[in-house]
């Protein structure tokens, strides 16, 4: 697991305290962290670690290796600085499925999926912070079995009635206009909002990126809205939300 350095800690520390004491504040100023050497080499490990195929470009983690990934960063960082950065389109590859369907994977190039882990880094704490104790999908340190544990556990305190809601190939139809407004609710700087536009773009009209690193921000929009919907009606005693191999299953108990 790759951890984050000490400053970078800090930062997203900072950034969640923040967040989860006041749920309607606006956060401006993060994209000059986005474009920091340290951001950029933290995301680089991520998506090494998490290994992959090359994107549309071809460039592979071997080919990055041997050209020095300190020359692949320093240029995503001035990209990011001078604004000049455009996202590559991402490569499309069909996997096949049970009954003779396929799953479309929009696979981005690895320097998009830095730029994308970079972006995931800064904004990750604004959006945790917003999570319900239920939700489990996208999160970091939580796993589909602690889901699992937080249902067992409703079900012996007797709340045995169950809605599943699972959204069919959500990621094929993402409108960009209304995530964007839901980042908007808690982001207010102008150039992360670009980016993330940028980045929404490359991958197709409603698509979004099923290989890349900022797939949580769609997912957070999503579980979000479902769990205030439930929340809201007085519903909700106790829902575990994980993801599925469309999108993410919720499960809600009482």
């Amino acid at each position: 697991m790759t951890k984050a350095s000490i400053d970078l800690q800090d930062l997203r520390r900072r950034i969640y305290v923040k967040a989860k004491a006041e749920p309607s504040w606006r956060f401006w100023g993060l994209y000059v962290h986005v474009c920091k050497m340290e951001t950029l080499r933290t995301a680089y490990e991520m998506a090494k670690e998490n290994d992959g195929a090359p994107g549309i470009d071809g460039v592979t983690f071997e080919a990055i290796e041997t050209q020095g990934v300190e020359t692949l960063l320093e240029q995503l960082r001035d990209e990011l600085i001078g604004r000049t950065y455009q996202p590559l389109p991402a490569r499309r590859q069909e996997i096949p499925k049970d009954g003779g369907k396929v799953r479309v994977l929009s696979i981005p190039a690895i320097r998009d999926r830095v730029v994308q882990g970079a972006l995931k880094l800064v904004l990750e704490p604004v959006f945790e912070a917003d999570f319900q104790p239920g939700s489990f999908g996208y999160r970091p340190k939580r796993t589909a079995h602690d889901a699992v544990k937080r249902v067992a556990e409703a079900i012996v305190q007797r709340k045995t009635r169950v809605i599943d809601v699972d959204l069919r190939a959500y990621f094929d139809n993402v409108r960009h206009d209304r995530l964007l407004a839901k980042v908007a609710q808690r982001i207010d700087d102008a150039d992360v909002m670009h980016l993330l536009k940028i980045m929404l773009k490359a991958s197709g009209k409603k698509a979004f990126h099923k290989a890349g690193s900022s797939r949580p921000c769609s997912a957070t929009s999503t579980s979000m809205r479902w769990i205030r919907c439930w929340s809201r009606r007085g519903r909700s005693r106790e829902m575990a939300s994980t993801p599925t191999s469309n999108m993410r299953g919720s499960l809600t108990i009482w």
